[in-house]
């Protein structure tokens, strides 16, 4: 989806949070339980911005009319490359309903979740302020 690729390579994240379905579930590549929701999944985008250095996406596959997508990315987490894939689903009206992220090896994914791990008392208080609670 060449919107989203655009908003993220953009750091744009209020297109990005635009492009989400309301009821949008965000699997994350190191934690079991998917998250639900337009704030909380912009949130997470927003401070996956602020752990990966030298992200940049290498390769898109699907149908530009599609509505399922795959952008393959490279990045790094301090001193570990990370391989990945951001997996989207459109609705029938093009907004993402479903991102799915994956990432390899498993020592850039620990590298990852202790980086986020890190973000996520800031990660709760974006929603929270989005949310007006």
């Amino acid at each position: 989806m060449q919107a989203f690729r655009s908003a993220i390579e953009a750091q744009d994240f209020d297109a990005v949070e635009a492009l989400l379905a309301e009821d949008v579930v965000f699997t994350s590549p190191v934690v079991f339980k998917p998250y639900h929701g337009k704030a909380i999944t912009a949130a997470i985008v927003r401070a996956v911005a602020r752990v990966f250095e030298d992200f940049r996406y290498e390769r898109a596959i699907g149908e530009a009319d599609g509505s399922d997508h795959a952008l393959l990315f490279a990045a790094r987490v301090g001193d570990r490359e990370i391989s990945g894939c951001d997996i989207l689903h459109l609705d029938e009206w093009g907004r993402i309903d479903e991102l799915t992220v994956m990432v390899r090896p498993l020592s850039g994914a620990r590298a990852l979740q202790a980086a986020m791990s890190a973000q996520f008392e800031r990660i709760t208080q974006e929603v929270q302020a989005r949310s007006g609670g």
